[in-house]
């Protein structure tokens, strides 16, 4: 009988390690149990991950000593034809989890295909709750909650990334559907002078920076206002922090 594969939630930066718990505000106790008792991990990031069970293990005991677990590495350079071999395990009757580098696995995370595969092994996949950026981000955002698109990471070219935006910004006034999408934290003053630039006056523009994290920052308000700011020389605290953008035309 083929064993599970869990979808294991991480956080969404550095944890709080002051605390007793330092995973306790985003990871439920049932989940920790659960991740706890696998040996056998397919992660994002090997040392990520180990960094994430030694917390994990701060409170539980894990199944066996940190160093003796295995963890084999998917991520955006992972060849499509070693997904199986990743399988094996579970193939032969051994649980494991599939965990991201920061988030839920399988959303904005190369863990996806292996998801898919898995389904068509007859390998039982439970996700596990946990912080998503994403829902954290539509949640506060005060923007439409019911349709939402992720369009992942938009053009780095600037008349391509114009294109784009002023595209999903006409989705978003002829659907009413909140449009997210993400960027390399270190760029992220050029996408919100981007929106700021190509998106009409009236566009909701929200900004969700280190969600769930001490540092967390949601703003919301029109494009002109964000226009205005960053005229003025004010630009938010997100540099080099993961940020989820949000607009809704109006």
């Amino acid at each position: 009988m083929a064993g599970i594969l869990y979808l294991v939630p991480n956080t969404l930066g550095p944890a709080d390690s002051a605390g007793l718990d330092p995973l306790a505000s985003v990871i439920p106790p049932d989940v920790k149990a659960i991740t706890s008792r696998l040996d056998y991990f397919i992660a994002e990031n090997a040392k990520t991950t180990r960094a994430y069970l030694k917390l994990v293990g701060q409170t539980l005991p894990l199944s066996r000593p940190l160093q003796e677990i295995q963890i084999s590495e998917l991520n955006i350079n992972t060849p499509a034809d070693a997904l199986p071999a990743l399988l094996e395990p579970l193939l032969a009757g051994r649980n494991a989890g599939l965990i991201s580098e920061a988030g839920v696995p399988a959303v904005a995370d190369p863990g996806a295909n292996l998801v898919r595969l898995a389904h068509a092994k007859g390998i039982t996949v439970r996700p596990l709750v946990g912080p998503s950026s994403l829902l954290l981000a539509v949640m506060a955002s005060g923007l439409n909650g019911q349709s939402f698109a992720f369009n992942g990471y938009l053009p780095t070219d600037p008349g391509q990334r114009m294109k784009r935006l002023k595209t999903l910004e006409e989705r978003s006034r002829n659907e009413k559907q909140t449009q997210l999408f993400i960027e390399t934290p270190y760029r992220n003053s050029t996408m919100l002078e981007a929106i700021v630039a190509s998106c009409s006056p009236s566009t909701l523009v929200s900004v969700a920076t280190d969600l769930s994290l001490p540092s967390e920052s949601i703003r919301t308000q029109a494009a002109t206002k964000w226009k205005a700011e960053l005229a003025a020389g004010k630009m938010p605290d997100f540099h080099k922090k993961p940020t989820v953008f949000l607009l809704l035309a109006a």
